[in-house]
């Protein structure tokens, strides 16, 4: 990432917003059978969240100097999903729902 962009700043606070899991919480969420479980599978049987979940990780270690606009189209993926699956939140206890464990996949916990 180059520069102060103001653009690229609004992305980076936005995703860091919207992912409220650490790097490593993330990693051992991603190892248990149900992160692997939730969300929509594709034709490699890992969903599209595990997937991205991965890619979190890496670019919540990553240096914001060494981010590039792949990273950035990510994270604005990263932080519109977690926005809409935000605004279906279903009724009574979220604790142990596929809505909960999907967007924790997303780098999103939403019992904190």
């Amino acid at each position: 990432m180059t520069g102060g962009d103001e653009d690229q700043e609004e992305v980076l606070r936005a995703f860091h917003e919207a992912v409220n899991m650490t790097p490593g919480e993330l990693e051992d969420w991603l190892g248990t059978d149900r992160s692997r479980g939730a969300g929509r599978h594709g034709d490699g049987g890992e969903s599209v969240g595990h997937a991205s979940g991965r890619r979190i990780v890496a670019l919540l270690r990553t240096r914001k100097g060494d981010l590039d606009q792949d990273d950035l189209a990510h994270m604005r993926k990263v932080t519109g999903y977690v926005h809409r699956h935000l605004a279906q939140r279903p009724k009574g206890d979220v604790t142990d729902t596929t809505w909960r464990y999907s967007l924790m996949n997303w780098g999103h916990d939403p019992k904190r």
